[in-house]
């Protein structure tokens, strides 16, 4: 029941921000008859899946250059993220690679129980600490990147190379229907160790990823288990992609 309410709350405050334009954390917190570190939470969660802003005090709607990207976006990444995280059990062993994708899992992750959860990405090791459910958090250190604001490099890689994990949920920048995911980033070095020590790669990506065209290979197709991707994929390329022994999920899509 406290998993359904949790939802259930959020949904409420979103509704609520709608309406005012504007949620204090003190009058939430009367209203639901829960405690202001609970609502924080729920902000917290809420801003990191792109849905609103926090302020001092509460929260307030994303600014409407924000909002019209998002309001293209995030349903679609949210399908995509819950269908990700259907392949998630008690007490797995994950990997969460930095992007605004893959950080639309966490919402979905407080349904699960004893996780332990890797990230490079400063953003989601911080909505990660929000969760109610608590799962234990590593970091793997090494260089800061400001082009994908996450950790990278040689000491990033060796942290990884210590541990064993079941999976790893990583984005991509493009996807290559011949070849596997692509991206314009010169250092994915450490997205290949992340596949390399995980029992199973599981790639979140829009559809309209297929449509870009980038020269470095991320990971190939040989190195991926499961694509979830959405309804828009082109069939064509759906077949080519699961001929090259990758599974592939299609979310639903809001028109």
């Amino acid at each position: 029941m406290a998993k359904r309410n949790t939802q259930w709350r959020r949904r409420q405050i979103l509704d609520l921000l709608a309406e005012s334009g504007e949620v204090a954390v003190e009058a939430l917190a009367l209203r639901f008859q829960t405690s202001e570190v609970t609502i924080r939470k729920d902000l917290s969660a809420l801003e990191s899946n792109g849905l609103l802003l926090r302020r001092h005090g509460g929260a307030v709607p994303l600014p409407q250059d924000l909002l019209r990207d998002s309001a293209i976006s995030s349903p679609v990444k949210q399908q995509i993220a819950r269908l990700a995280a259907a392949q998630i059990r008690d007490h797995n062993r994950i990997i969460i690679d930095s992007g605004n994708t893959t950080a639309a899992l966490l919402p979905e992750l407080a349904q699960l129980r004893g996780l332990v959860v890797m990230t490079n990405s400063l953003g989601i090791a911080q909505a990660l600490l929000e969760l109610e459910n608590e799962p234990t958090l590593l970091m793997p250190g090494g260089t800061w990147d400001s082009r994908s604001e996450a950790f990278q490099g040689q000491l990033a890689e060796q942290m990884l190379r210590s541990y064993d994990f079941d999976q790893l949920f990583i984005g991509a920048d493009g996807l290559d229907v011949a070849r596997g995911t692509t991206t314009f980033n010169e250092l994915y070095g450490l997205s290949r160790v992340m596949a390399e020590v995980a029992r199973e790669v599981i790639v979140m990506a829009e559809s309209d990823k297929l449509g870009r065209k980038m020269h470095n290979l991320e990971l190939p197709w040989s190195a991926v288990n499961i694509l979830v991707t959405d309804t828009d994929i082109e069939p064509q390329a759906k077949v080519e992609i699961e001929h090259q022994g990758v599974q592939v999920i299609c979310a639903p899509t809001k028109n």
